[in-house]
């Protein structure tokens, strides 16, 4: 399984075919990845430093390509346009039949004692954010959750502090309310589109070692949802949420890059428009990736040998530097 060391080298790489005039093509050469526009080399990139590939939209990939990536230990996820990803190929450790043992055999009140460890984690970023985090109504909420004796009253707290975060932080770009995979808004539809980068890099991080990513810890099973990548995500979503506010206060966001659909009633981003968008979130994610690495990795561990092993925590407000 991969070492700390090495996925600090390791990068992630968007293919967008369509950004560029011209025809989008990609190559193997060796051990690199050659993307070309109209036969012309545009880039090229080692797969030996290749953690992951996200592909946008619709490309020819041959079997080459697919060979040399699972050779080289990245993984290949195939994306529509909307960020729904539909195909997956490359690195994993599906043979790690232990690490799926250990996670079925949690008991209900290890695995309530886990879920309670990710939502202090993401309440705690919250407040971090809002720069209410030693306030005694952050220290009752905490207290709360220490107490809850069921996911259910989990849900509930982490729900309620997530209407005053949303309100408050966002207030100055007139937000109104979070409306997941609505579309209602322009807040809500980035909010979607970098939920689903983080959602998708996290699962990426997830299967390199073997866990079963449908069995969640805090969300429930549900037919197809990735329920632990779920998980697993909450303490991150912050890294978003700072990079939207971010992108309002340096002006990136623009309106007049979305449409509207008055027949669906929902905004709409161009794929023209798209790059800076998946940059702003990207870049943020990137930066944090050592960070997310060990948290999952800590997870794992504690899965494993939970006595010898704790869980981490991530703290958006730890500076860090970005490659």
């Amino acid at each position: 399984m991969i070492q700390g060391t090495d996925f600090q080298e390791k990068q992630i790489l968007f293919i967008d075919p369509k950004e560029g005039a011209g025809k989008f093509g990609i190559k193997l050469q060796n051990s690199n990845l050659l993307l070309t526009r109209n036969e012309k080399a545009e880039n090229k990139i080692s797969l030996h430093k290749l953690l992951t590939i996200f592909v946008l939209g619709d490309m020819t990939l041959s079997t080459k390509i697919i060979e040399g990536v699972q050779k080289h230990g990245a993984s290949m996820y195939l994306l529509k346009r909307n960020f729904a990803q539909y195909a997956h190929f490359g690195a994993d450790a599906d043979a790690n039949y232990l690490a799926r043992i250990r996670q079925y055999a949690l008991t209900n009140q290890e695995e309530l004692q886990i879920a309670k460890h990710i939502i202090k984690n993401k309440i705690k970023n919250q407040a971090r954010l809002l720069e209410i985090g030693q306030t005694e109504e952050v220290k009752n909420i905490i207290m709360n959750i220490d107490n809850a004796k069921t996911p259910k009253e989990l849900l509930g707290i982490e729900g309620s502090f997530a209407r005053k975060f949303f309100s408050e932080y966002f207030n100055e770009i007139s937000w109104r309310r979070r409306a997941p995979r609505t579309r209602e808004d322009i807040p809500n539809l980035l909010l979607d589109i970098g939920y689903t980068i983080l959602f998708n890099f996290i699962d990426s991080l997830s299967r390199l070692y073997g866990l079963d990513l449908y069995k969640g810890i805090y969300h429930t099973q549900f037919f197809a949802r990735k329920s632990l990548v779920t998980d697993l995500e909450e303490p991150f979503r912050c890294i978003i949420d700072k990079a939207l506010l971010k992108g309002y206060r340096l002006g990136i966001v623009n309106e007049e890059d979305f449409t509207f659909n008055n027949k669906k009633q929902e905004f709409m981003l161009p794929w023209k428009n798209a790059n800076k968008y998946y940059r702003l979130f990207s870049d943020e994610i990137m930066g944090r990736k050592m960070e997310i690495f060990e948290f999952i990795q800590a997870f794992y561990r504690h899965i494993m040998l939970p006595k010898k092993n704790k869980l981490k925590n991530f703290n958006i407000n730890k500076e860090y530097h970005k490659k």
